[in-house]
């Protein structure tokens, strides 16, 4: 290689080194920049002892490599912009998770509270057996006004559903075949005297024996609809 095209070279890398440290000097703030910038003042006239065309290649890849260094810290900002937007963007999103389920939660135990409460209500207005005057017999819609009485108002209607397939409201019915007896076809019928002496002929007595067995044993009148509906027995 000729000494012109050795020194060309060697000036288009001083160059380029030079033309890098200005754009970090001016992107640091560096006090360094004034001196960068003479430097490479004083490459650009070495320039001038190289021929024409090695002086283009060497503007050239001063130049790209100017572009690269841009490039690159255009790059470095844009990450450090994204990074953050991401960083932002899931904190907003935990706060706006935790928010949603503070409001449910609190959504939940107002409707738990609320139930409990109308629970409590229909207890404290539910009448017993023995708020009924003894009668010799009694009409289906007697039956059932004590039963509506008796049984808390949300849970009448399974109650009520039951009865209907097991007795038709009949409180003396008789299952010719097991001997269950009355409204709820009790098996053994004496069963019902835990809550009465007059269990086979009062229908508050068997209302009485029949919703706390439904308690007792499902939780509900309409816990146990549920499991007569699906089994046909409760």
């Amino acid at each position: 290689m000729s000494r012109i095209s050795v020194r060309g070279f060697a000036v288009a890398s001083a160059t380029a080194v030079t033309a890098v440290g200005s754009v970090v000097g001016v992107a640091s703030g560096s006090t360094a920049q004034n001196n960068d910038a003479e430097a490479a003042a004083t490459d650009l006239t070495l320039l001038a002892d190289i021929p024409a065309g090695q002086q283009a290649q060497v503007q050239t890849a001063s130049l790209t490599q100017q572009a690269d260094v841009q490039a690159i810290a255009a790059d470095a900002s844009a990450k450090k912009d994204a990074e953050e937007a991401a960083r932002k963007a899931a904190a907003e999103t935990a706060i706006a998770k935790k928010e949603a389920a503070e409001k449910a939660e609190k959504a939940a135990q107002e409707a738990k509270e609320r139930e409990e409460a109308e629970q409590a209500a229909s207890r404290d207005a539910a009448r017993d057996a023995s708020d009924f005057a003894v009668q010799s017999s009694y009409t289906i819609a007697e039956i059932q006004s004590m039963a509506a009485s008796m049984v808390p108002s949300g849970q009448f209607q399974c109650f009520s559903n039951i009865v209907d397939h097991e007795s038709d409201w009949n409180y003396r019915a008789v299952n010719p075949s097991s001997g269950a007896y009355g409204l709820f076809q009790a098996l053994p019928g004496s069963k019902m005297s835990s809550v009465g002496s007059d269990w086979q002929t009062n229908p508050a007595t068997q209302i009485k024996w029949g919703l706390n067995y439904m308690n007792e044993r499902y939780g509900s009148p309409c816990d146990a609809w549920a499991f007569w509906q699906a089994n046909n027995w409760y």
